[in-house]
């Protein structure tokens, strides 16, 4: 019976694709010598290790939102799930190497996407749990099936300086917020009375009248 072990070899952006995507290096290993594994159906749920790193201050005054002041960051700071991936091993022996996309978001109304905009550089510890369905050759040469132990882990340290060209790729020198559809026919209306050219002239505009009247 397969005895899988899992390992994060690598990360690179995906250069080309609809949404930004990370491809992991996934380097998938038999502990059981010479046994045919026709095909893997993984899955994978990956976390935020977020008390695995240490924090500069520019870094605890950007994760505020997240984690509060740093003074309760003992109590605070918990893994976060990130995301969930699948991949389809092909088959082999012994090993083989697998590149797993993990599609990513910019929505800022996510906690995921709020912990990598704050952090400005180092790296992310992330952890790598596996599940999913093993399809292999049995001694007799008939098909069998067995699934990955939950207790299938791996762990990698992503450099944050990945994740910020993987969106500079995909958003350069811009960010992705989401909102209420009524909020954004405000802010439309806001624009139009001003006949202000842009979204970005729009914001500016107003931040500066709150930073005027906070001043006042």
């Amino acid at each position: 019976m397969p005895d899988l072990n899992f390992q994060i070899e690598g990360v690179e952006p995906q250069q080309f694709a609809a949404a930004p995507t990370l491809i992991f290096k996934l380097r998938v290993n038999n502990a059981t010598p010479h046994e045919a594994i026709h095909t893997i159906a993984l899955r994978c749920q990956i976390q935020l290790e977020v008390s695995r790193r240490k924090y500069n201050p520019e870094d605890q005054n950007r994760l505020r939102d997240l984690f509060g002041q740093p003074e309760r960051w003992g109590e605070t700071l918990r893994n976060m799930l990130w995301t969930h991936a699948s991949v389809v091993a092909p088959a082999f022996e012994n090993g083989t190497l697998v590149d797993l996309p993990v599609l990513c978001t910019f929505d800022f109304n996510l906690a995921a996407t709020k912990y990598f905009h704050g952090v400005t550089d180092g790296e992310i510890p992330l952890n790598f749990l596996f599940s999913g369905t093993i399809f292999y050759a049995g001694q007799e040469g008939g098909l069998q099936v067995a699934p990955i132990p939950w207790s299938k882990e791996a762990r990698y340290r992503l450099p944050v300086k990945t994740w910020q060209e993987m969106m500079e790729i995909y958003y350069p020198n811009s960010a992705w917020v989401h909102m209420d559809k009524e909020v954004f026919d405000q802010l439309a209306h806001y624009k139009a009375i001003y006949s202000l050219p842009t979204w970005e002239d729009a914001f500016t505009r107003l931040l500066a009248t709150q930073t005027e009247e906070a001043g006042a």
